[in-house]
């Protein structure tokens, strides 16, 4: 049976945000959240947070939080957790789940449902879907498209797919939830690829992977994910905490 380890990547500057991690919603810290309801999942052999920075690693280990420090010099959360998992001595076929840090209230169900992918042994990334209804021209909100046996076609910004002349049908558009997992042996490949040409005309980078011929196995979510990215989401976060605790 394979492996399963959650990776919750986790650097303190931020454009928007800065120390996000560290933010507090409610009387808890973001990352401590995310930590936990990635914990709570209980089905993962290894819970790990991944840093650069000794606050963080610091704040982790004050509140028993698993945490590992990596190299200051990753461009992105995939390299950075290739890092800790080459630690693990893990096999090809283990499963590595990068779980984002800003996504405080992470389901669990979520979590099982994307993992739930690798049944089928030839799965090589998943990540997951919501249908959406409105909001699509945000070019903040990463919209997809996949086909009928459930691997993504693209991603863009942009609102796709695009419906020139059909007005009597209701267009159906899926934002990604940006929660991916893969195999070990593939997550060390796609790591090792160059920047696309259509991954630096939209800013996202599983559209390196794409390009480069890797599946990306996606399935839907009717769960709605909270991301917290500026201090406006911050705040509604913490609106959110209150209506639900």
């Amino acid at each position: 049976m394979s492996r399963v380890v959650a990776i919750i990547p986790a650097r303190y500057s931020s454009t928007r945000l800065p120390a996000k991690p560290l933010a507090m919603i409610g009387d808890t810290s973001m990352i401590v959240r995310v930590y936990s309801q990635t914990l709570a999942a209980k089905f993962f052999s290894d819970v790990i947070v991944a840093t650069d920075d000794d606050r963080i690693f610091d704040h982790c280990v004050h509140n028993n939080v698993k945490v590992c420090m990596t190299n200051q010099h990753h461009l992105n959360g995939t390299t950075r957790c290739l890092e800790v998992a080459e630690t693990l001595d893990l096999q090809p076929h283990d499963i590595i789940l990068n779980v984002q840090g800003d996504e405080p209230f992470i389901q669990a169900e979520q979590l099982r449902l994307v993992i739930s992918c690798f049944d089928k042994e030839d799965v090589q990334i998943a990540t997951l879907c919501k249908r959406i209804y409105d909001n699509v021209e945000n070019p903040n909100l990463v919209k997809l498209v996949k086909s009928i046996d459930n691997k993504a076609l693209y991603f863009s910004r942009s609102a796709i797919p695009f419906h020139r002349d059909n007005h009597d049908e209701t267009p159906i558009y899926y934002k990604h939830i940006g929660l991916y997992a893969y195999r070990f042996q593939v997550l060390k490949e796609i790591t090792k690829l160059h920047e696309s040409k259509l991954e630096k005309a939209e800013k996202l980078e599983q559209l390196r992977w794409l390009e480069n011929g890797f599946s990306i196995h996606v399935k839907e979510t009717i769960l709605e994910a909270l991301s917290v990215d500026t201090p406006d989401d911050l705040i509604r976060a913490n609106e959110y905490l209150k209506t639900h605790s």
